[in-house]
């Protein structure tokens, strides 16, 4: 797998690279989960070289946190996860990021409920638990930045035209009649800017001005020929 980020665009000023919004979406995700993995992963691989007992409950000092050899392999674990999903893609690495993100703050919740307990089978303490909520506060900001949103930029991926927005109709001539009556509109309305129009063509003219579309202006004139 290989990563692609957005090409940016170059300012003519200084030519210097700039991500416009929509770009920049992706990148914040890919980015994002990398390093929130990083962290996790060192937690995970330090607890591990330490030799933590897999299921203590009393857990060993982790640059700062209580762990054991369970949440060391949980970590790892989730740091392989978000990792994968950074490489698949932006939509994946955002959708992961949440869904972690509130795995992470059901933990903090759990775990506290069994604090200082013989089912605390992942050695938390309370700096796990606030380490739990900012890790998932930040995994849910990461993922539903640019995605979550009623103005999302033209150019972001997750950008839906407006559901409510009409089809665009063709209004081009399609029949001989059709073509032929398009040139005679055009040689009529020149006409009548060139005040050599004939009586017909003033009334055609005349009739087509209280219509706005293209189709409907052409209806209007081959209505005269009826």
């Amino acid at each position: 797998m290989t990563l692609h980020l957005s090409r940016p665009h170059r300012t003519r000023a200084s030519g210097a690279t700039a991500l416009t919004p929509g770009q920049r979406v992706p990148v914040v995700h890919r980015i994002g989960a990398l390093v929130v993995a990083a962290v996790i992963a060192v937690f995970g691989v330090l607890g591990l070289l330490d030799g933590l007992d897999f299921f203590s409950t009393d857990g060993g000092d982790v640059l700062g946190l209580s762990s054991n050899g369970l949440l060391s392999t949980i970590s790892i674990a989730t740091a392989a996860v978000l990792v994968f999903s950074a490489f698949r893609s932006p939509r994946t690495a955002s959708t992961v990021m949440i869904v972690v993100g509130v795995l992470f703050l059901l933990s903090a919740l759990v775990n506290l409920a069994v604090l200082e307990t013989g089912a605390n089978v992942l050695a938390f303490r309370w700096p796990n638990v606030v380490f739990s909520v900012v890790a998932g506060l930040v995994l849910l900001l990461l993922g539903a930045y640019g995605r979550v949103s009623g103005n999302l930029p033209a150019d972001s991926p997750y950008a839906k035209p407006a559901d409510d927005d009409p089809e665009p109709v063709d209004e081009s001539p399609s029949t001989p009649q059709e073509y032929a009556a398009e040139r005679a509109m055009r040689d009529a309305e020149v006409a009548v800017v060139q005040h050599r129009a004939t009586p017909d063509q003033q009334r055609r003219v005349a009739a087509m001005a209280e219509v706005r579309s293209r189709a409907d202006r052409r209806r209007v004139w081959m209505s005269f020929d009826r």
